[in-house]
């Protein structure tokens, strides 16, 4: 790695040079040195072990530490020969520290970082380890007093357990006689591109090893592009836990498929000869509503985060889902390869519409495996769209946490399906992001315009009679983007089998790839839609043209360090309003129905899974422009709990009246209908209950407790007012008799 050093030069000392500080600060002399050797170094997740050279960046008689939950005799078998070796070898000190019992035992959860700095400190020896704990407890009072008492005593628990539980381990002498390489596996797929990419770029970056490629080798992409697909060769196993399916518990309800964030838990339906020949391993049971078919719940492990998310929302009376140690789960993967690659089945969707429910699970998720944060609550949404439209989406994405878990370089979570299509995704700015989807709508509309205007001089020449019906079908179905595809299939091969291809037919052709109907889509977070791009998001719902927006709203600037934005609530603690916002957030939604032909939604996943799936096909019908805002929980917030309930915490948001949940359907208006529609009831939860679960309100009371009691009000106040609001608005657009 790359570390600013800073050295204060001493003619006294050994060699002339110490360090005096690894960190940004007045020194006398400033200089950038690769480091590359050190006395300690620690390997904090289990999964790295295998994967980058670590103990190789160990001084010989240095010190390392690894957290992992085997047990001294189970290393011997666990450990790559490589470590082994270079262990015994080099003399290095062996420890090991089982930091994720403890952080659980504690109640920490899967936060192992204060126990492991506290195992530094009493391996490494820099300062005596009782001063070094005292220095410690009264850093985790400075940073977590604001978080509460139990907060604080957790990680006291935390320093004392971690200084205490760190085990020696007396190196094997066989070791130094083990040989062998770390692992390189080698991506094979039926697209060579991909292939190429991952064995000669991908790979190599994620080992750490990205500047040692020459720049010849990047001539494989040389317009810039990324081929899609390419997350689901990480296979990172980084998840502790993850998700065990109990068949006889299971109510077939596909819920845990809907809100898994990453998309490793899917439901596959196959014959009984395809179970038949399936992995040993493999899990089944006979599919609800389908006589001769089975059911399994597949779980991509390697690429689960272990959030639990799934685990929390399993409605069963008895859960049919249980978190288990990752190394006890590892066959499962083998289930979840053989199920994903078996063939979709037309009759599966016929019987689960893809508009409910349970029937999306069973498409395929063109958005899988990405690098979000486990348990985040922007993804479950952008998977949904991707599963309902992703084969012939453009998606334009803001800069923000949606362009990192989209499409952090090497990988590219945004895959296709059999056929090859997926999600077209391009990144831009915070300030101009809308116009830049704006701009891919125009290019792309143009282009289609421009073939259907020579494929209507084909059909009005003699001799087209054969491709007349075929054409009248396309333009039939011109604004129906699924019976589109199919019949711009059909009329494509058709013109291709013609032996005699005239100048407009052969500019059909040549335009084939914008002929059918494309699901145009920008992606985005709060920041960018409420304030810094918000004048591009009104230019677009202005145009009236057929875009979609969805936002993901986290109600904080949630990738740049937490700063309050317009869509941060009042009395919530932000960087830029530390005392607590005193001003109540933007109506974003209001404002955008107030033009009266945008289709506007607010939705809550965890809240309605039905509602949220109602907007995003209403949207995407819809002939206009539409702006649905998607409530995400985020780490920002604080949750008691984490991101494991964070659809519960959606759920309990629309309960409590802190978000609402509507649609308006300008389209329903012109069928003389209501074309609003208030999707919540009046709250039944206490909204300053569900305030206290996080960190950004909580930490008011503790703070400033007088000013706390005056912005608390204030939000239940403005809460029941909005509802209000909303009820009104019901009976404003009822039509009259």
């Amino acid at each position: 790695m790359y570390a600013q050093a800073y050295f204060a030069y001493d003619s006294k000392k050994s060699g002339g040079v110490t360090i005096s500080h690894l960190r940004f600060g007045k020194s006398p002399i400033k200089s950038t040195y690769f480091v590359n050797k050190a006395n300690f170094v620690a390997c904090h997740n289990p999964s790295y072990i295998d994967k980058y050279n670590m103990v190789q960046d160990v001084i010989p008689g240095g010190s390392f530490l690894l957290n992992c939950q085997w047990s001294v005799d189970e290393l011997d078998e666990k450990l790559p020969a490589p470590v082994k070796a270079y262990i015994a070898k080099n003399n290095i000190n062996f420890y090991i520290i089982n930091a994720i019992k403890v952080a659980k035992e504690i109640g920490l959860g899967n936060k192992t970082n204060t126990v492991l700095q506290s195992a530094f400190f009493s391996i490494a020896n820099i300062i005596p380890a009782e001063e070094a704990k005292d220095y410690m407890k009264k850093a985790a009072y400075k940073s977590f007093s604001k978080k509460g008492e139990d907060i604080v005593n957790m990680n006291y628990a935390a320093i004392d357990r971690g200084a205490g539980e760190v085990i020696k381990v007396d190196v094997p002498a066989s070791w130094a006689s083990c040989e062998g390489e770390l692992p390189v596996h080698k991506a094979v797929s039926d697209r060579k591109d991909l292939e190429a990419f991952i064995n000669n770029i991908q790979t190599p970056c994620n080992a750490q090893r990205g500047d040692e490629l020459p720049v010849s080798t990047f001539t494989s992409m040389p317009d810039g592009t990324f081929p899609q697909g390419s997350a689901a060769f990480e296979k990172r196993g980084i998840a502790v836990d993850v998700p065990e399916w109990i068949p006889e518990n299971c109510i077939q309800c596909n819920q845990c498929s809907v809100v898994c964030p990453h998309a490793v838990i899917r439901p596959v339906i196959m014959t009984e000869e395809e179970a038949k020949n399936g992995p040993a391993s493999m899990k089944t049971k006979d599919a609800t509503g389908m006589a001769g078919y089975k059911y399994t719940m597949a779980i991509s492990v390697l690429d689960c985060t272990g959030c639990g998310a799934c685990v929390n929302t399993c409605p069963a009376k008895t859960k049919a889902l249980a978190l288990k140690p990752l190394d006890s789960q590892i066959a499962e993967q083998e289930s979840f390869d053989y199920a994903h690659k078996l063939q979709s089945k037309p009759e599966v969707l016929e019987k689960f519409k893809e508009t409910t429910v349970k029937g999306s699970q069973f498409k395929q998720p063109l958005l899988e495996f990405s690098g979000a944060c486990a348990g985040c609550g922007e993804t479950p949404y952008a998977k949904l769209v991707t599963q309902l439209f992703g084969d012939r989406m453009y998606i334009a994405n803001a800069t923000g946490c949606s362009s990192i878990w989209g499409g952090s370089a090497p990988s590219t979570p945004y895959t296709v399906n059999a056929e090859g299509k997926g999600p077209a995704w391009g990144n831009s700015l915070f300030e101009d992001n809308a116009e830049f989807g704006f701009g891919m709508f125009l290019a792309q509309d143009t282009l289609r315009a421009r073939a259907q205007a020579h494929l209507k001089a084909v059909a009005e020449k003699p001799g087209a009679e054969h491709a007349k019906e075929l054409i009248d079908k396309y333009f039939e179905t011109a604004n129906d983007g699924a019976a589109n595809a199919k019949a711009t299939k059909a009329l494509v091969s058709a013109l291709e089998a013609c032996p005699h291809k005239d100048e407009d037919m052969a500019e059909v052709l040549k335009l084939k790839d914008y002929l059918s109907k494309k699901s145009n889509w920008i992606f985005g977070g709060d920041g960018w839609a409420y304030d810094i791009g918000y004048g591009g998001v009104d230019h677009v719902l202005a145009s009236g043209k057929n875009i979609n927006i969805m936002v993901f709203d986290t109600e904080v600037y949630s990738n740049t360090g937490g700063q309050a934005s317009k869509a941060t609530p009042i009395g919530a603690i932000a960087q830029f309003a530390a005392g607590g916002k005193d001003i109540k957030n933007k109506d974003l939604a209001g404002i955008a129905m107030k033009y009266g032909y945008v289709y506007v939604a607010q939705v809550s996943l965890g809240a309605d899974k039905n509602q949220c799936l109602k907007a995003i096909l209403e949207a995407e019908a819809y002939d206009g422009p539409s702006l649905i805002v998607c409530y995400a929980p985020c780490i920002n917030h604080g949750i008691k709990g984490g991101l494991a309930i964070a659809q519960q915490v959606e759920k309990e948001a629309v309960e409590a009246g802190y978000w609402n949940i509507f649609r308006f359907n300008p389209a329903l208006a012109a069928e003389g209908k209501n074309p609003f529609s208030l999707d919540c009831k009046a709250p039944t939860g206490d909204y300053k209950a569900f305030m206290m679960r996080e960190v950004r309100y909580n930490s008011l009371t503790r703070q400033n407790p007088e000013k706390a009691a005056v912005l608390f009000d204030k939000a239940v106040a403005n809460s029941k007012k909005r509802y209000d609001d909303l009820v009104g608005l019901v009976d404003y657009y009822k039509p009259a008799e």
